[in-house]
């Protein structure tokens, strides 16, 4: 499985750590110097997603990572890595024994 962004849970995100510093969408385009409040807007209903350069400004604004703020399947990838790997393991186990 290739890791993939979920765009409308990553602005879920986005507006739960607004609220959590009572953040304004205005608040959000001043900091970032952005020409209009419509990018972020698309931002939240997951139309769209922040640029790189912006993701590292937020990351910053929020005091979080980019990856905390970015959601998608890479969990899912994980946990399907470590079920392969333990699958593996009981085979090799019964090898041995």
């Amino acid at each position: 499985m290739i890791p993939a962004i979920n765009k409308r849970e990553t602005g879920w995100n986005i507006r739960i750590l607004m609220d959590k510093y009572n953040l304004t969408v205005k608040d959000v385009q001043e900091y970032l110097g952005l020409g209009s409040q419509q990018s972020i807007y698309h931002w939240l209903n997951g139309i769209s997603m922040p640029t790189i350069d912006n993701l590292y400004a937020l990351s910053s604004l929020f005091g979080v990572s980019m990856d905390d703020i970015v959601r998608g399947n890479k969990s899912d990838i994980k946990d399907y890595s470590y079920r392969r790997l333990f699958r593996y393991y009981n085979i090799l186990k019964k090898c041995v024994a």
